[in-house]
């Protein structure tokens, strides 16, 4: 009789162990299965026969045995995989009670007592991160992937430094406090509602606010257009790169990495790094320019600080907000971005809508702009660009097959919204739209004012979030794995780092101040364009297509994506800075 078949997550984490166990050996007595006198075992593959010397032979051989036997576990004979595994570590386990004798002893009855009033946190203890050794050592392995948990470590704590209620110390205490981590738990536990409400935020941003200055430059019906083919374009390029995590799994550089290489992987962060900065940039400008009107409006027509002086002012904040190590303390500035955001899109939709039905459509709007055309079609990408956030949205779902289709939902929702936001705007302001389209409703009014000011503090404060992964996959990258959590003097060459990072970023900004919406055009064209049309029908052709019909389709997809990213950000250069 065979026994129970390997199932995919002992596959799994056989893969995940294998890939930490010095080769050469195995865990049979001998090495070779055979060489131990039993008779060998029939139609067992030959190449399992070369295994090297026994782990035994190993020091402390004995105690590590059975992760040989984990490794070894899919390559045996069913009925010799049958072998026994350690027991779970359970709450429930009778061995962490104790016996009668041991109750009758001196101080036996309180032992157990402390034991059974504290074993649900002495449990919790026992499982900081990761439930089992396996899901460590992945947890482990993924650390050089996109995961970009600061190398200082500072969000490592002790339970000494805790806030925590006074208690009186037990037996069953640790002599050492545990070590905390505030990165999340790489378990999926988010359901299917939440990930629709998290992927609505992860794609409304203040990309929205370019979009009626991008109507104006393309036309009513070719932006409307533009918009729906660049949605249903991007959904494709998400089903691609879906398709080649359902596996190879990992992250988007570590997916890169596995079907092309390293060359792939450091490519494709570089192109996030540069989007990430083209954001950042951006961000700085609108702030500057969306001030300067709001400082106007209320200085009755003049403005006490210049752009150029506004992006200066707002280094001196975004500086020290870069040296945050731990994202998670940015989420409330981040909260507060969406808040001003959600109010913006609100007042936008009740102003356009009203005076639409008043005065009707402005007589200045026309179907199609052949001078601009190609700035509406770089914005529209800038929009959408949202890939990073594609990957780890899904992987953090409870019920990850749902998740194409909610994203497929989601896009729908989204592009009807950024549609409609730029055509209400420009069917209402006509050749009037303003890039700060918020400059566009009455001056004169304090609502107006409010909103105005509490958007430019939306970018604001959103800015270093735009800012941290850049920040952390360029720290990778030039410093390793050295930590400033030990030597404060690594961590100021960080911080001077991080502060040199954002001040380029401020000279460009200023470069880039008298033309935002052409900036943010070339800023889609150059860095979201392989991110989202290149890069995945690339991964896909080399690691999924086997039909010509794919590798064709994979082939169409990169030609189309390398000829409009090289056109319009052409096109966008000469329009814009040559002129």
């Amino acid at each position: 009789m065979s026994g129970p078949p390997v199932s995919d997550q002992s596959k799994h984490e056989a893969h995940v162990v294998s890939g930490h166990l010095p080769s050469g050996y195995s865990a049979e007595f001998d090495g070779a299965p055979g060489s131990s006198g039993a008779p060998s075992v029939s139609g067992q593959d030959a190449g399992d026969q070369d295994l090297g010397g026994s782990s035994l032979k190993l020091q402390g051989g004995d105690i590590h045995r059975d992760l040989f036997k984990t490794a070894a576990r899919v390559k045996m004979h069913k009925r010799a995989a049958t072998f026994h595994y350690p027991p779970d570590l359970t709450g429930d386990n009778e061995s962490d009670h104790l016996t009668v004798s041991d109750q009758l002893a001196p101080g036996g009855f309180r032992r157990a007592f402390i034991r059974q009033r504290q074993e649900p946190e002495i449990w919790a203890a026992r499982i900081p991160v990761t439930r089992n050794f396996v899901e460590f050592l992945e947890l482990y392995g993924n650390f050089a992937g996109e995961d970009l948990a600061d190398s200082d470590d500072e969000a490592v704590i002790s339970d000494e430094g805790e806030e925590e209620p006074e208690e009186q110390p037990t037996e069953t205490r640790p002599l050492l406090g545990r070590r905390k981590s505030s990165r999340a738990s790489r378990s999926a536990k988010t359901s299917t509602r939440k990930t629709f409400f998290t992927l609505l935020k992860a794609f409304i941003g203040t990309g929205i606010m370019f979009l009626p200055k991008a109507f104006k430059n393309g036309g009513i019906l070719f932006s409307s257009v533009t918009m729906l083919v660049v949605s249903t374009v991007t959904m494709l390029a998400f089903h691609l790169l879906l398709a080649c995590k359902a596996r190879y799994s990992g992250g988007y550089g570590e997916i890169g990495q596995a079907i092309a290489g390293d060359w792939m992987r450091k490519i494709i962060l570089i192109s996030i790094t540069l989007s990430q900065l083209g954001f950042v940039c951006a961000g700085i400008v609108f702030v500057a320019e969306n001030m300067t009107s709001f400082l106007q409006a209320v200085g009755n027509g003049s403005s006490p600080l210049s752009p150029t002086t506004l992006i200066l002012l707002q280094l001196i904040v975004l500086i020290p907000l870069a040296f945050i190590r731990n994202i998670a303390k940015l989420s409330p500035v981040a909260l507060l971005a969406d808040v001003c955001i959600l109010i913006g899109v609100a007042y936008i939709y009740y102003y356009d809508v009203a005076h639409l039905t008043s005065d009707g459509i402005h007589e200045s709007v026309v179907l199609f702009n052949p001078a601009k055309y190609t700035l509406t079609v770089g914005s529209a990408i800038f929009t959408f660009e949202g890939i990073g956030l594609i990957l780890p949205i899904q992987s953090s779902m409870t019920k990850p097959e749902r998740f194409e289709w909610l994203l497929a939902t989601v896009m729908f929702i989204i592009t009807i919204l950024f549609t409609a936001v730029g055509a209400l705007c420009y069917a209402t302001f006509g050749i009037n739209t303003q890039i700060e389209i918020i400059n566009n409703f009455p001056q004169d009014s304090k609502f107006v004012n409010s909103v105005q000011f509490l958007y430019s503090l939306a970018v604001l404060v959103g800015t270093p979030v735009q800012l941290f992964p850049a920040l952390r996959i360029l720290e990778g990258r030039i410093f390793g794995s050295h930590s400033g959590r030990k030597s404060t003097r690594t961590k100021w060459i960080k911080n001077a780092f991080r502060t040199f990072v954002v001040i380029v970023c401020g000279l460009v900004s200023i470069v880039g101040a008298s033309n935002l919406d052409r900036f943010v055009a070339l800023i889609g064209s150059v860095a979201c364009v392989p991110l989202v049309y290149i890069y995945p029908a690339y991964l896909h052709y080399k690691g999924i297509a086997t039909s010509w019909q794919a590798k064709a389709g994979d082939l169409v997809f990169m030609g189309v994506g390398t000829i409009a990213m090289v056109y319009t950000t052409a096109i966008t250069i000469a329009n814009s800075f040559m002129h």
